[in-house]
């Protein structure tokens, strides 16, 4: 397969080609997208969870996409609940996981998800293959959930277990994008996030207390103050660093950045990005010589950051449910 761009163009919807209104689209103005699922909690092996939200048809042999939802999000992120309606159409079960804390419930550790927890990722693969050993299984990563998926792939080679991915709007250089989304107007992004970010934290401060968690409340109070913390520098050095085994914000930077894994991917993969992404620097997308074989580079002039909203602004249309569903059947059949 080419690493170089496709040759489908996005064309947003008349009235919305700014990126940012492409970017909020979504969360603001998106009807919602309702879904009958069926949660299932898998346990990990440092006695944490993570809970996973089924849609589609539960015949064991017809494939399974597996959805991982970005930043602060969850399973009930528009742009998930929009691709396993897209799925489901096609006859194809998915399944959306929730990263740790994210489905309502703090996580029963101190330790957060991240964009290199490529274990976590690993364990629910690995739990898919043993319970649908039949099933063909799929892919499809959002923003830090893309990052992720993007160094699990380039991790596990020829062993990933996936028959093919997608990935879209990735922060391959996360430190680059620590950066841009302290910018002009992607600030109001970077506040947006602090908030949420902090609060999870809390949230599992209060668990801890409310259960008499005594030592693992004292790992979050070894934290020191959340005050006053106004950058991704500033968290990711004084909570997901210390947290999850880095020495500094720098090092996790450079650990988790999926950019310095895409040329040992080995597992058919379509890359989404939009070159008006206000999370992203242009120099942070990589170069077609970067990529591996396995790689299609759908590269777009416009389209936001996991927006893609294309049609009317009365009947508006998604790009990505259109795009990645038709990439993974094309996958399936090859």
């Amino acid at each position: 397969m080419p690493s170089s761009a496709d040759s489908r163009s996005f064309v947003p919807a008349t009235g919305l080609g700014n990126p940012h209104v492409q970017t909020l689209w979504g969360p603001l103005w998106r009807k919602t997208v309702h879904l009958d699922r069926r949660r299932e909690r898998i346990w990990l092996e440092d006695g944490d969870f993570l809970d996973l939200d089924w849609h589609g048809p539960h015949d064991a042999n017809v494939p399974v996409v597996i959805v991982l939802h970005g930043l602060t999000g969850s399973s009930n992120s528009p742009y998930v609940a929009g691709l396993q309606r897209a799925m489901e159409k096609r006859g194809w079960s998915s399944v959306a996981v929730n990263w740790r804390g994210c489905s309502g419930e703090p996580n029963l550790l101190p330790r957060s998800y991240h964009s290199g927890a490529t274990e976590d990722l690993a364990a629910v693969i690995d739990h898919l293959r043993a319970a649908r050993p039949l099933a063909p299984l799929y892919a499809v990563g959002y923003s830090l959930g893309g990052n992720i998926l993007l160094k699990y792939l380039g991790e596990s080679g020829l062993e990933s277990q996936l028959q093919g991915a997608a990935a879209v709007s990735v922060p391959f250089r996360l430190d680059e994008c620590a950066d841009r989304i302290g910018l002009g107007f992607s600030k109001v992004y970077q506040r947006h996030f602090m908030r949420e970010m902090v609060g999870y934290i809390r949230d599992k401060q209060r668990r801890f207390q409310h259960e008499g968690m005594g030592d693992r409340l004292a790992v979050l109070a070894a934290l020191g103050s959340l005050d006053n913390l106004r950058t991704f520098w500033d968290f990711d050095g004084k909570v997901t660093a210390p947290l999850n085994g880095f020495l500094d914000a720098k090092d996790y930077y450079r650990k988790a950045s999926s950019r310095y894994y895409l040329g040992a991917i080995r597992t058919p993969t379509l890359l989404v990005q939009a070159l008006d992404d206000p999370f992203v620097f242009r120099r942070s997308v990589p170069e077609p010589s970067e990529l591996s074989d396995s790689t299609r580079f759908d590269f777009q002039a416009r389209g936001g950051h996991v927006g893609f909203v294309g049609g009317t602004i009365r009947t508006p249309t998604y790009y990505l449910e259109q795009r990645i569903p038709e990439w993974l059947v094309d996958v399936h059949g090859a």
